[in-house]
């Protein structure tokens, strides 16, 4: 699945784009209509909805990595970019997007506790 941001969550796209204009990050702002879906967070916990919007690196982003904090009327979103540009989306208690992620991105529904207990298959 790659979808635009905007075009699977609307709100969202909505919200980002004000909470950056509100802490001058006008950069920013211009990346968010054109963000492209490319994975969830797998996780497991369940208040994350993290979304990629990048690749998720092996290790590390590396050294042009840094972390936007934004404040939202509830939960935590923080913004992972490197070189400027928004890689990830971290999306921490909201369950209303929370729901919408997860039935983005359905085929990721194994939890990653499962996996390192040797439940899942």
């Amino acid at each position: 699945m790659s979808s635009l941001l905007q075009d699977a969550l609307p709100d969202l796209t909505d919200e980002l784009a004000t909470l950056l204009r509100n802490n001058d990050e006008l950069d920013l702002v211009e990346q968010v209509p054109l963000l492209r879906l490319v994975d969830r967070c797998c996780c497991g916990d369940d208040f994350c909805a993290t979304l990629y919007t990048a690749p998720k690196p092996k290790g590390a982003y590396g050294p042009n990595h840094e972390s936007i904090s934004l404040n939202p009327s509830s939960g935590h979103f923080i913004l992972d970019l490197v070189d400027r540009k928004i890689v990830c989306i971290e999306i921490l208690f909201r369950e209303d997007l929370r729901s919408k992620v997860l039935q983005l991105f359905p085929q990721n529904l194994v939890d990653k506790r499962l996996l390192r207990s040797g439940r899942a298959q």
